[in-house]
């Protein structure tokens, strides 16, 4: 299994330093740097070129959509894993609107972390089930999405639960690059250009309906 690069962002000593203390312990992610605020984060970012960065949102100098948004400008490969104790509409839908392709709580178990960082390297959305149900509830009575079709919201509803491309394959009965060729006529209709972004966009417009609550 190839190694993945991870960088950790965040302002607090205590947790920065527990999350790295985490991460040194799986074998399949190497730790290339660490930055307490925003401005640090993006200069380590551009300069070691992380595969997935841990991202706390409220940050000194430069906030995290900040870091997102000037990294992805010229790094758009890099991953971005929000880490927060906020669980709030106002913090979840810009954060993946700026590129974040992970959200989760900071009360998160070690274990869900290093799935959520490969999860994020297999092309999944990585979203803490509670903040997606909360962000669903909120939006399921939004637009109807005629704009997609059938097809097209039943890969969406996958790809906001966290699905790989293989999976939603192999759930739908299709092949990869029939699913590849759905997800590029979701971004194209969603106007965005990543899975993260359309997640957000799918939140934002109450596209995926909320099951069981």
């Amino acid at each position: 299994m190839p190694v993945i690069r991870v960088l950790v962002v965040d302002d607090h000593p205590v947790v920065r330093q527990g999350l790295v203390a985490i991460l040194r312990w799986e074998q399949d992610i190497e730790l290339v740097g660490e930055a307490a605020d925003g401005l640090e984060a993006v200069r380590l970012i551009l300069e070691r070129r992380p595969d997935v960065v841990l991202l706390d949102l409220r940050l000194p100098q430069l906030d995290g959509i900040g870091v997102m948004k000037q990294v992805r400008a010229r790094l758009p490969e890099v991953r971005f894993l929000v880490l927060t104790t906020y669980d709030t509409d106002a913090y979840i839908t810009p954060a993946l609107t700026a590129g974040a392709q992970g959200y989760l709580l900071k009360d998160a178990l070690p274990d869900e972390l290093g799935q959520a960082v490969r999860a994020l390297m297999q092309g999944r959305a990585a979203l803490e089930s509670g903040v997606a149900a909360r962000l669903l509830g909120h939006l399921s009575d939004g637009e109807t999405g005629d704009e997609l079709s059938v097809r097209e919201l039943e890969v969406l509803r996958l790809l906001v639960a966290g699905t790989s491309n293989k999976s939603i394959a192999g759930r739908l009965g299709l092949s990869e690059n029939t699913v590849k060729s759905h997800l590029n006529h979701i971004f194209s209709k969603l106007q965005v250009q990543s899975r993260g972004e359309a997640v957000a966009a799918a939140l934002q417009r109450g596209l995926v309906p909320l099951k069981g609550r």
